[in-house]
């Protein structure tokens, strides 16, 4: 007799079998563990009581990067079969598959250590790993994950990591990208024009340590690291970053920055306990962080950062090393690096060598360039934490693909494909009861991106053996992801999926709402979701479930001047909603002489009241995300062009907070502005007027913009508790869901959560799923499971 144990979950790659092999072998049971497209299958013997013990000490020391979902075990009397006089690892099986993909991983701290003992054969080694930490998505071309289906197949390991490899004992027990100097993958330094460079350049241990040297020089080094190239120079060194920016393209957004460990990050900003477990987390995601005055950065032998890292924010992006190169490079670097991807602004990364020196050669000085494919694109997640919970801003390295479990009651939804929307986009795989997500491909308006969409979608197909009989899109009918769905649903059936009521659904089933539950009040607010009655909303109050909705409140609809420039340009959204709420001759006789006014007298005012007028190129929109642009532009904050999304309202963010902490104001949360709320045909429409009045009167009175900021704020929070108080006493939920790409500001969140909670209503956000467009593929994908599950 004896018994047939299998493990589903994330259980390959990640030193699960050597697991296995060890406890099976301390409670003295004869068998064997191997991988299939399952998971993982042991067959074991011996008595009832070691057999117990032994699936019990599995649960309790599963490796660091495992995930258990699923254990069931099957008895079989018979072992005409079963011919093993001890235990064994034995050989993968390729069959049907049903297994996970594990994230890579961050280099964990006996890798660390191993890099910098001499002593060591992986002293200085950049490529070393082992079961608890390395390359494993970026490197698969399928599964089982076995080193002859990645990336690492050709590098054929020398006698000591082979017997490593074979070691029980070791810690790279059958760790598949093993390597070594001798053996692995090698790294090199080469200059951008082409021309040689000898060692008697620098004064270095190896050409790794080379870009120590390079980027305390000044110099843009363009590294090829795990997922992709990333950009890089000496972030306190101004004429450096001012550099980079020119040469990428990339004039205002934020750079991330890489420091060589905590106590570095310590000297800019001001962390918490949850933001230092996850910058040294094995995702290790860049984590927005509040950053300290200037006044704070210590003593003159912390060199001050650049102004132009972050422009006009009040966080810095930071991140730790997550791989032996980036150690070994950052040892002797005493301060931050700017560590941004390595591509042209808005184009998909670079992974190729070669497409690194043709795209990068402008941009960089020098390249590290190295000989492992990188076969998924895969960028930096990007995550802050809010309260007591981590919000994902991108989900990308050491979170994708990782899948995340369905409530019980989504169990007999078929298999399903979701296209995600336009920006930040992501697709979703339904497999069973798991939502597979890709990692963040970015905005597909770009040609690149949409070129890099289909790849990875056919990468993941391809991984997954999957084979969709529904897809679900978004119903803008001018999304590419929309279109290719179409294509893709030849002989499927084909859902269409309304973009506020997937942002909605996907913070319900990321918060395990079953598929009964009363509807829930979901207020999505974001940039623009193209609407049921041809519209383009993006300030919701929605109820929902996961099959339907019922518009019952929103934002009163104004024009976006000349559709997609709107978004690039905010003063359009400011002169739209003035001229939408008031006589534009009446503001002229009371507000003509501010400079806002004159600005926007500058403008074609005649042509832009035409289009207006004639719905030409001005689509209606009840955004919330428009509007942030509209108070931002009115108050001076990029008014004239953003040079990307949502940089207004960052702007305007890191505005509020620096009245949040001046002390000159007292009763700060008293300070707001007033909207109203109007009813018709069932729908509360919201008037902004009343706030532009007092907004305007404000800007009359020479009112700080910190202060108008703030004030806003404010009165939008003070505006959806009371929008809440009136729906509550006309419909009935249990829940209400914040999601949309507006709630990634932490002032809103945080303040609006807080005043929520007091209303005896539950309150649900985002934790696993970004809540801007980057979690809408899990909401398309559950409302089609819903929707189908119901026929």
């Amino acid at each position: 007799m004896y018994e047939e144990i299998r493990v589903r979950g994330t259980v390959q790659g990640v030193g699960f079998r050597p697991t296995v092999y060890r406890i099976a072998v301390a409670h003295g049971l004869c068998g064997e563990v191997y991988n299939d497209g399952e998971g993982v299958v042991i067959r074991a013997s011996g008595s009832k009581e070691s057999l117990e013990k032994f699936v019990r000490q599995l649960q309790q020391e599963c490796p660091p990067l495992a995930r258990i979902n699923e254990i069931t075990r099957t008895c079989h009397m018979s072992e005409d079969k079963f011919n093993f006089d001890g235990f064994v690892i034995s050989q993968s099986i390729n069959n049907v598959i049903n297994t996970e993909v594990t994230p890579d991983a961050a280099t964990c701290v006996q890798c660390q250590t191993e890099i910098f003992d001499p002593q060591s054969p992986w002293f200085r080694y950049p490529f070393t790993n082992c079961t608890h930490c390395g390359p494993r998505l970026s490197i698969i071309y399928s599964i089982p994950y076995d080193r002859s289906n990645t990336s690492m197949a050709s590098f054929v390991m020398c006698p000591d990591c082979f017997n490593s490899y074979n070691d029980i004992k070791n810690r790279r027990f059958h760790a598949q990208p093993i390597a070594c100097h001798i053996c692995g993958p090698k790294a090199w330094l080469e200059r951008s024009d082409g021309k040689p460079f000898t060692a008697s350049m620098f004064s270095m241990l190896d050409e790794v340590d080379a870009v120590c040297t390079l980027l305390q020089k000044g110099e843009i080094v363009a590294i090829k690291g795990l997922g992709g190239v990333h950009l890089a120079c000496d972030a306190t060194n101004e004429s450096a970053v001012q550099k980079l920016r020119h040469r990428k393209q990339r004039y205002h957004k934020p750079f991330a920055l890489m420091a060589r460990d905590i106590a570095v990050i310590e000297k800019y900003c001001t962390l918490n306990a949850k933001e230092r477990d996850l910058l040294q987390s094995p995702a290790a995601p860049i984590v927005l962080i509040k950053k300290k005055e200037q006044r704070e950065w210590g003593s003159n032998k912390n060199a001050p950062l650049s102004p132009s890292v972050a422009p006009f924010s009040s966080s810095l992006g930071f991140i730790l090393p997550y791989t032996p190169l980036h150690h070994l490079i950052l040892k002797r670097m005493n301060r931050p690096i700017v560590f941004t991807s390595g591509n042209i602004s808005d184009q998909p990364q670079c992974i190729d060598n070669d497409e690194a020196r043709e795209k990068l050669g402008q941009i960089a000085d020098y390249f590290l360039l190295h000989n492992r494919d990188i076969v998924n694109r895969v960028d930096d997640s990007v995550v802050r934490v809010v309260g007591d919970k981590t919000l994902i801003i991108r989900r990308a390295r050491g979170y994708a693909p990782a899948s995340i479990n369905l409530p019980s009651s989504f169990a007999s939804a078929p298999s399903i494909l979701a296209m995600g929307g336009e920006l930040k986009n992501t697709f979703c795989l339904l497999r069973q009861d798991k939502a597979i997500i890709s990692q963040h491909l970015g905005d597909l308006e770009n040609a690149a991106t949409f070129q890099s969409y289909q790849e990875t979608l056919n990468l993941y197909s391809n991984l997954f053996h999957h084979q969709p009989e529904v897809i679900a899109i978004d119903k803008h009918p001018e999304y590419l992801s929309a279109k290719l769905g179409k294509e893709l649903a030849a002989n499927k059936h084909l859902v269409e999926i309304q973009h506020h009521h997937a942002h909605i659904a996907a913070c319900m089933v990321e918060n395990g709402l079953e598929l009964g539950t009363v509807p829930v009040l979901g207020i999505a607010f974001d940039g623009l979701g193209y609407g049921d009655d041809g519209t383009l909303w993006g300030g919701e109050f929605l109820l929902a479930d996961y099959r339907d909705f019922i518009r019952i409140a929103t934002f009163k609809p104004v024009p976006m001047i000349g559709g997609a420039k709107a978004i690039h340009q905010p003063w359009r959204n400011t002169y739209a909603q003035l001229v939408s709420n008031f006589n534009w001759q009446d503001l002229n006789t009371k507000y003509g002489n501010l400079e806002l006014f004159k600005f926007l007298q500058s403008k074609p005012v005649v042509l832009l009241n035409q289009l207006i007028d004639k719905r030409i190129n001005s689509p209606l929109s009840s955004s919330v995300g428009r509007l942030f642009d509209a108070v931002a532009a009115a108050i001076g904050i990029c008014r004239e062009e953003c040079s990307y999304e949502g940089q207004a309202a960052i702007e305007m963010e890191a505005l509020v907070d620096t009245f949040r902490f001046n002390q000159a104001y007292e009763n700060k949360e008293s300070l707001s502005y007033s909207f109203e709320i109007e009813k018709s045909n069932n729908i509360r429409y919201i008037n902004s007027a009343s706030m532009w009045i007092q907004l305007l009167d404000d800007l009359l009175q020479n009112t700080p913009s910190p202060v108008i900021a703030a004030k806003f704020h404010q009165g939008l929070i003070n505006l959806i508790v009371q929008m809440v108080n009136h729906l509550r006493q006309e419909y009935k939920f249990n829940y209400i869901a914040l999601t949309g790409g507006v709630f990634q500001n932490t002032i809103l969140l945080e303040q609006l959560q807080s005043r929520l909670v007091t209303l005896n209503t539950s309150v649900i956000t985002h934790s696993l799923v970004p809540c801007n467009d980057g979690g809408i593929s899990l909401g398309q994908m559950v409302i089609a499971a819903a929707k189908l599950i119901n026929k």
